[in-house]
């Protein structure tokens, strides 16, 4: 069973909780399980925020559910639903070059997950969640157990 001290949760899932896609329930249901405050990376909740002025952007929320979004973030780091992780950077960076060079070339995986799957190594996490399908055969190679919310 996951729970928020053993699962790093890629801000891309985390974005579910605030935007309404697919996976959306799914995850808040998960969420509501694990209670305890998840750890978010500074690099995560800068990826959170953009996450949710980027669909504003795209058109896909308006400026009025885009502020309401941002202020729920907020919220949730205010009132301890998150907590900041302090993470050393010269070994997250070194570990995701290692990562990169060993599975880049035939998972194609993207910077910034391969960084969220380094940060994960880096905070001892074991467990990772993502709905990424190529996050999830590096974390997978990587040695993290996959923890995959479903209602």
């Amino acid at each position: 069973m996951a729970t928020a001290e053993t699962v790093y949760v890629d801000p891309s899932a985390l974005l579910k909780l605030y935007l309404k896609e697919p996976e959306s329930r799914a995850m808040a249901a998960w969420r509501g399980k694990i209670g305890d405050p998840l750890t978010v990376t500074h690099h995560g909740r800068v990826e959170l925020i953009n996450g949710i002025c980027l669909a504003a952007y795209s058109g896909i929320i308006t400026e009025e559910t885009r502020d309401a979004a941002l202020g729920a973030l907020d919220d949730d780091f205010a009132q301890g639903r998150y907590k900041q992780a302090d993470i050393l950077w010269r070994a997250a960076l070194k570990r995701a070059a290692d990562l990169s060079r060993e599975h880049t070339s035939t998972l194609g995986c993207r910077s910034l997950d391969i960084l969220h799957v380094a940060s994960a190594i880096e905070l001892q996490f074991k467990q990772f969640t993502t709905f990424d399908s190529r996050q999830q055969q590096l974390a997978k190679s990587a040695g993290l157990r996959l923890v995959t919310p479903s209602i």
